[in-house]
């Protein structure tokens, strides 16, 4: 099966159009704008015709000859066409239309945070692939070290300089390596299938690395205000709020009357009263005593509304934290990545010298095997942290609501 090559934008573009979650939260906007249709229309005029066919037991009239009338037809049938228009309501459908509006844009920002944590968890493992690969490579190098000691000490016992045991201890250490190898190589095959899962594809992945890094990481205060102002979670936050303050005028609206007008048009074969007609009605319900239901109502409304306003400050909260989280996280990352290529250059100072003075006779073997062993740790351990720098990198971004920006797409 020929394998698929995969740009970083390719995978983040893909991301957001074929992405299962991302699709199933956009149906959550599509349901939010049908309750919010379905609301409107509760305040716009309806209208409906009714009809009756009716076979009675028996025919009266009263009257005689041209005079007689009948009122209860042996065949009867009417039909009737009734429209009804709300006036008033106490404005109750006026919030619920603004909360149905409200709870749209939750949808819409529901979907985008479904979007951001997609993006970082593909980014992570199109990174973990990349880095997979580089790590396939460094385990290569280090079977090429360990085969360059079997082959001089292999030299050195045929010459009778050394004993059998340093060509024992360098096959040993080439499987140790194939071990690695073998790991690294099955670290592959899981970040490449939860890339596959994420993408929707199918086959082998050739992942080609990043041609651009991404971009620096802005103070602690820029990212903290980006993420109190950006983050889907933090804006939903401050929407419930606002839904639950509707929702404590909505119920105190059951105070006031409600108004509505009735219109219709009356055909039918009896003429008593008259056999068609029109008519047109204003209707009233005025509330005058409801046993403290309404205060119960708004009482409860108003418990709710304080409760949405303690969920967006701890949501705020944990916007800020989040983000120092997240820093703190990428300076030891980047941290322990200078550490880490620092390592490697000394391990690799250390051990060509190792390699000149074994070769010269003048190091052991154990010498050398410590010296190696001591190179292909810090090789791995570059790789390592340099995977850990780019996901810490990527969370800092996520944590201030920017990931998108970061990775270089933008909202629909």
């Amino acid at each position: 099966m020929a394998k698929t090559r995969l740009t970083f934008e390719q995978a983040m573009q893909l991301a957001l159009e074929v992405n299962n979650t991302v699709e199933s939260s956009r149906h959550e906007i599509d349901a939010a704008e049908a309750n919010k249709s379905y609301l409107l229309s509760q305040v716009m005029p309806h209208i409906a015709a009714t009809g009756n066919l009716q076979r009675n037991s028996i025919e009266r009239s009263f009257g005689s000859g041209d005079d007689a009338v009948t009122i209860l037809p042996s065949n009867n049938w009417d039909y009737r066409i009734t429209l009804s228009q709300p006036i008033f309501a106490g404005l109750r459908e006026q919030r619920a239309y603004s909360q149905a509006k409200l709870a749209v844009e939750n949808a819409r920002l529901g979907s985008f945070g479904t979007e951001d944590q997609t993006l970082v968890r593909v980014a992570a493992s199109f990174l973990a692939l990349i880095n997979a690969d580089a790590r396939i490579e460094i385990e290569k190098k280090n079977i090429e070290l360990a085969e360059t000691r079997k082959v001089q000490s292999e030299a050195f016992f045929k010459a009778g300089e050394v004993t059998r045991v340093d060509v024992l201890r360098a096959e040993t250490a080439i499987k140790s390596a194939q071990r690695a190898l073998a790991s690294v190589q099955q670290s592959r095959v899981v970040a490449e299938s939860l890339l596959r899962a994420a993408l929707d594809l199918d086959g082998s992945i050739a992942p080609v690395p990043p041609d651009r890094p991404l971009p620096a990481v802005p103070s602690e205060e820029v990212l903290i205000a980006d993420a109190q102002a950006k983050r889907p979670d933090v804006i939903v936050a401050e929407n419930n709020v606002r839904i639950a303050n509707l929702e404590v005028k909505k119920q105190r609206g059951f105070w006031f009357p409600t108004i509505t007008f009735d219109g219709g048009i009356l055909n039918q074969k009896s003429a008593f009263p008259a056999s068609n007609y029109t008519y047109g009605a204003f209707r009233f319900n005025v509330p005058i005593f409801q046993s403290g239901e309404v205060f119960a109502r708004v009482a409860g409304a108003k418990a709710r509304e304080e409760e949405a306003k303690i969920a967006l400050q701890t949501s705020q909260t944990l916007a800020r934290e989040d983000v120092r989280t997240a820093l703190s996280d990428l300076r030891t990352a980047e941290t322990s990545l200078g550490l880490a290529r620092d390592q490697f250059a000394a391990a690799q100072a250390e051990y060509d010298q190792s390699f000149q003075l074994y070769r010269a006779q003048e190091a052991t073997s154990l010498d050398l095997a410590a010296s190696e062993a001591s190179l292909a740790e810090a090789r791995r351990a570059v790789a390592e942290e340099t995977l850990n720098r780019d996901i810490a990198q990527l969370r800092v971004w996520y944590a201030a609501g920017d990931i998108k920006k970061a990775v270089g797409v933008a909202n629909e």
